[in-house]
């Protein structure tokens, strides 16, 4: 078709550009993942280490409790599984396009092919990626468990994800974003398109936990129709090269709301520009997009953007940056109001955390390394729930450490 042809040209001319903002990765650098890997049928006869990978993403190996798992290693697909076929339908892009043909009508739909030289290299590859759809009424009790993996050194990993949670449908989704064992250097190229249909939620969670020298592209945008929510944590607390992701959810319908939390820590050597848009295009829609970020001697921008076009919509969006051990701090929030009847809100700060915070708690029998450990935790918590026990000891560790590294 000529359109497919033209969007092609459109693609490879945006590959040949270089990055409009952040760092730019040369593309050329980094080899393609495989589409050829082991597959894995039983998660709990994985390595040992292999299943803590996965555990400290959120993903549970004994798939207990979860409505659903898969991973895709690099560019293939090594496991998907369902309990309960009735409620959630999951499996890989590739393959739903094979069973539905109106698949097609919600690819590169919401996200533009040619936006940037990231999302250009994932189409013109033809990524895989996950595929989920909760049916019209469908209500799962248990999340729907995902990871995409890099296991190799100096490749890209180009991913496609769809979500579609159709009329009156609940869904819960643990994401979960890691680098094997060994492997430091690395790109990773996600491109996810999410529908939440009429008065259906979607409460999607991404945890990520890279390797040193790895790039992370995504490349997100949610569509939200009539009474429906979108529900999204954003976590990423250990050490990566550069990490920019900036999704964009488009309230379209009457009464849609979306909450968005940001949750990351900026180590030293690593460059995150986080952030969330919203644009609100029907009456009577809310948002709210809440920052916490945390830098021990690295870069963090925490970006937010509220589009209001319809009267009576309201937002709200909160940046909250700790410096502790040196690095930068950047809050960058944006409220544009096209009509008169409509009340979008912000609130910014960045900063140490008051010694005398940590006085108060150590008069009351804390050290001061308890003390700002608390404090931490504290300013953290943004009331994520679902995920597994090992994954939040994981989290307690790491932000004890940065504790303790802030004294």
């Amino acid at each position: 078709m000529q359109a497919d042809e033209d969007m092609r040209k459109k693609a490879e001319a945006a590959l040949k550009k270089t990055a409009a903002y952040g760092e730019d990765f040369d593309l050329n650098e980094y080899g393609l993942a495989s589409e050829e890997e082991e597959q894995a049928d039983d998660l709990e006869e994985l390595s040992e280490e292999d299943q803590r990978t996965l555990l400290n993403v959120g993903f549970t190996p004994s798939e207990d409790n979860r409505a659903g798992s898969f991973i895709m290693l690099n560019n293939a697909v090594t496991h998907s599984s369902l309990r309960d076929d009735d409620v959630v339908e999951l499996m890989s892009l590739r393959d739903a396009m094979k069973v539905h043909d109106w698949v097609k009508d919600y690819s590169w739909k919401l996200v533009e092919p040619d936006k940037d030289k990231y999302t250009a290299m994932s189409y013109l590859q033809d990524a895989n990626g996950y595929f989920i759809r909760a049916p019209a009424g469908k209500k799962s009790k248990m999340p729907v468990q995902t990871c995409l993996l890099i296991g190799s050194k100096e490749v890209s990993q180009t991913v496609h994800n769809i979500v579609i949670v159709e009329e009156g449908a609940e869904l819960d989704v643990i994401t979960g974003c890691s680098t094997k064992h060994g492997v430091d250097k690395g790109l990773h190229l996600g491109i996810s398109e999410m529908y939440v249909k009429k008065g259906a939620t979607l409460n999607f969670t991404m945890i990520h936990n890279w390797g040193e020298e790895i790039g992370v592209r995504p490349r997100t945008v949610v569509h939200v129709e009539e009474g429906g929510s979108y529900i999204s944590n954003y976590v990423t607390l250990k050490p990566v090269k550069s990490v920019q992701a900036y999704p964009t959810v488009i309230l379209e319908g009457k009464g849609a709301f979306a909450r968005l939390n940001t949750i990351a820590v900026a180590h030293p050597g690593s460059e995150l520009d986080l952030g969330s848009k919203v644009v609100f295009n029907a009456e009577d829609t809310k948002a709210e997009l809440i920052s916490r970020t945390i830098t021990t001697g690295g870069n963090a921008i925490a970006r937010g953007e509220m589009i209001g076009n319809a009267n009576n919509a309201k937002g709200h969006l909160e940046c909250h940056g700790l410096v502790l051990g040196g690095g930068m701090q950047r809050a960058i929030p944006i409220l544009e109001a096209n009509v008169e009847d409509i009340e979008l809100s912000h609130e910014a700060a960045v900063g140490r955390i008051a010694r005398e915070q940590i006085e108060y708690l150590m008069a009351r029998g804390l050290t001061e390394e308890d003390a700002v450990g608390m404090i931490v935790r504290g300013f953290l918590d943004v009331g994520i729930q679902g995920i597994p026990d090992e994954l939040k000891a994981d989290i307690d560790a790491t932000i004890a450490k940065i504790g303790e590294n802030a004294i």
